[in-house]
């Protein structure tokens, strides 16, 4: 059975997407999807969600 891991970002920078992706793979998470979330009024993102999925048996 598929099984997934959705992480919220709300500080979207470099580093937190770095500590999110290494945090969860190394718990045996594999990356699936990146997903910004933007304000029409700026050009950075105000969250992120970052999709992980694993095999459960």
């Amino acid at each position: 059975m598929l099984q997934y891991k959705v992480v919220e970002l709300s500080t979207v920078s470099e580093e937190t997407i770095e500590e999110a992706l290494n945090h969860w793979t190394l718990q045996g998470w594999r990356f699936e999807t990146l997903q910004f979330v933007m304000r029409e009024s700026s050009r950075r993102p105000t969250m992120a969600f970052v999709v992980f999925a694993r095999e459960e048996s």
